[in-house]
């Protein structure tokens, strides 16, 4: 594996090359990546993951600074999994001149995490369009965790970047049903334990949810019940029509966001 920190250096390793698959991340490397890195390599030619923590995206300092950093951990796995490109780039190799305030997303970027996160999303997607253009990848690869975060990626790079193709991959969960996050080494053995009865409660009253059957002010007090100490929100949505209101084929799932003390956890059921 090809440790990068130079992005010149980069350009001049890829530049030839014509099947290259990009992973995304911020480090603290779980199954989940590893799953995205996986189906990357069985896709592409070569395969480059990035580790970056982006400061624009966190609306917290305290978030930022506390983010999970297992550097030396996630060279090694990226080692076994034989990754052919590692790039660790400084904040000022990527924004040179400072983030974009004037980058356009779809609408959907308001709304769920958006509420809560201003200019969250255009972050990422600002990010994400600074490492096309050093990268030139012809496939991206992410997770479908991030729901909200997929579909407005998609939307972006579509419309700027039409020969490039996000690939969305399935969430992968622990035993208990919790997704693989990051911030999950933030969480102790009982809210582990918290998150996995919320997922499970979640996925159980689905069917209800959709049908009216059962009141998302029901479904909120429950899982105040079970130990979440605040709730952003719970919605019900046609992820097909997020973004595209002519789609006539229907996914419905459930967006939650969550706090278990200070850690907030998403997910989709």
């Amino acid at each position: 594996m090809k440790i990068l920190l130079n992005k010149n250096k980069l350009i001049n390793f890829i530049k030839n090359e014509k099947n290259l698959g990009f992973v995304p991340t911020m480090g603290s490397i779980h199954k989940g990546h590893v799953s995205l890195i996986k189906k990357c390599i069985s896709q592409c030619k070569k395969t480059i993951v990035t580790i970056f923590i982006n400061k624009p995206q966190f609306d917290r300092k305290n978030d930022y600074q506390k983010y999970p950093r297992t550097l030396g951990r996630d060279i090694k796995i990226l080692r076994e999994l034989r990754v052919d490109y590692l790039y660790l780039p400084s904040i000022k190799e990527i924004y040179p001149n400072g983030p974009n305030k004037k980058i356009k997303i779809s609408a959907f970027g308001k709304k769920l995490c958006g509420k809560y996160r201003p200019r969250h999303f255009e972050a990422i997607a600002d990010v994400i369009e600074r490492f096309i253009k050093i990268i030139n990848p012809k496939k991206i690869y992410l997770g479908q965790k991030d729901m909200q975060q997929l579909k407005i990626l998609e939307h972006f790079v579509k419309k700027k970047y039409s020969e490039i193709k996000i690939i969305g991959c399935k969430t992968i969960r622990e035993k208990n049903g919790v997704a693989y996050s990051s911030r999950n080494v933030l969480l102790n053995t009982n809210e582990k334990k918290t998150a996995g009865k919320i997922y499970n409660f979640v996925l159980n009253k689905k069917k209800y949810l959709i049908r009216k059957k059962i009141s998302i002010h029901d479904i909120k007090n429950k899982i105040m019940r079970l130990g979440a100490s605040e709730i952003d929100y719970i919605k019900v949505l046609d992820i097909n029509k997020l973004v595209d209101k002519n789609t006539r084929s229907k996914k419905i799932k459930i967006f939650i966001a969550y706090y278990l003390r200070s850690t907030r956890l998403i997910d989709n059921v």
